[in-house]
């Protein structure tokens, strides 16, 4: 049930795959044109719809005829692409940072905080992870955000643009290689012979 490990490797990956720090200068930028962003009800709408995912996303998938470890490795996929993004600074996942009404949902809930590639991750995860202790993780994250957006102004002065900078790199390479891992546990299960 409850194991440490399990939620400091959820914890952290979804930190990563969320970037709430990385994601400064656009939560900035939309707080200039929109003038004040509600920190809690982005963080209670993106809490609500990772909890939802984390509970339903099998049944949606299984709607489909979509197994969790065919799902996982398409999440490997966009977690990796995440990864290359955040390392190369290339934009692959665009938001709309223009959208003045109900900024503190769209893009800021989502799909900044609770985007594609964190709901694909939460359920990606749910192939190695306990549920539990995924909930703890988004939770923990959840707090983190919910931090992060009521002191964006003073974490830009302080960490600067190119803390920022090496920050994405960073947590870029840690993504391309839980992307590599999650991949390889799924598409190549134990006791099956990979030829690698």
């Amino acid at each position: 049930m409850f194991d440490f490990k399990e939620i400091l490797s959820v914890s952290l990956i979804l930190f990563s795959v969320i970037d709430i720090l990385g994601s400064i200068p656009i939560i900035v930028n939309l707080r200039q044109k929109v003038g004040h962003i509600q920190s809690e009800k982005a963080t209670l709408a993106a809490g609500a719809l990772m909890i939802l995912f984390l509970l339903a996303g099998k049944s949606i998938l299984g709607l489909f005829g979509i197994g969790v470890e065919d799902f996982a490795i398409a999440g490997a996929l966009i977690i990796f692409a995440i990864g290359a993004e955040m390392i190369l600074g290339i934009e692959l996942f665009k938001s709309d940072p223009e959208a003045k009404a109900g900024a503190s949902i769209v893009p800021i809930a989502f799909p900044l905080i609770a985007g594609a590639g964190t709901l694909t991750t939460i359920l990606t995860l749910k192939a190695e992870f306990a549920q539990i202790n995924i909930a703890i993780g988004i939770l923990l994250n959840l707090i983190l955000v919910y931090i992060v957006l009521k002191s964006t102004g003073w974490l830009e002065r302080k960490i600067g643009k190119t803390g920022l900078d090496v920050l994405r790199r960073i947590f870029g390479i840690i993504l391309l290689s839980i992307a590599v891992k999650i991949f390889k546990t799924n598409a190549f299960p134990i006791g099956v012979d990979s030829g690698i």
